[in-house]
């Protein structure tokens, strides 16, 4: 079960790292809309999520919603993702996989995937084509 759980995290990690990386640095600040988030605040929130949705569901304890304060460049938020994606995968070894964490586990993931294909509209809005998805 770990196995196919650690393959399936690697794969949303490359993906969403991809397509954060797809995005030139200069162009982090871009919003599709006034009251959206910029394409930054999207990736760190994806970066943030990661850990809170890792810490209510998949170790199963609570802990409140308080991100920390956006990351202020393209390098320093693909670093706060990969980071967070490093203590998810950490993690993985770390616990017992019951039902609960299993499906914390697959919830994280359905986070993730929710908001990066927010990014790769936003990548289109820029005129740039999304990186291809592998499975």
């Amino acid at each position: 079960m770990k196995k196919q759980l650690l393959a399936t995290l690697e794969n949303a990690r490359n993906y969403t790292l991809n397509v954060a990386g797809a995005m030139p640095a200069d162009k982090y600040h871009f919003k599709p809309a006034p009251e959206s988030w910029s394409f930054n605040e999207l990736m760190h929130h994806i970066g943030y999520g990661i850990i809170w949705w890792k810490e209510n569901y998949v170790q199963q304890t609570a802990t409140p919603w308080d991100p920390p304060a956006v990351t202020k460049s393209a390098s320093a938020t693909r670093k706060y993702l990969s980071d967070n994606f490093d203590m998810l995968q950490e993690s993985i070894g770390e616990i017992t996989l019951d039902e609960k964490a299993v499906n914390g586990f697959h919830a994280t993931i359905d986070h993730i995937t929710h908001h990066r294909g927010q990014a790769t509209v936003y990548l289109r809005c820029c005129g740039i084509t999304p990186p291809e998805y592998g499975y």
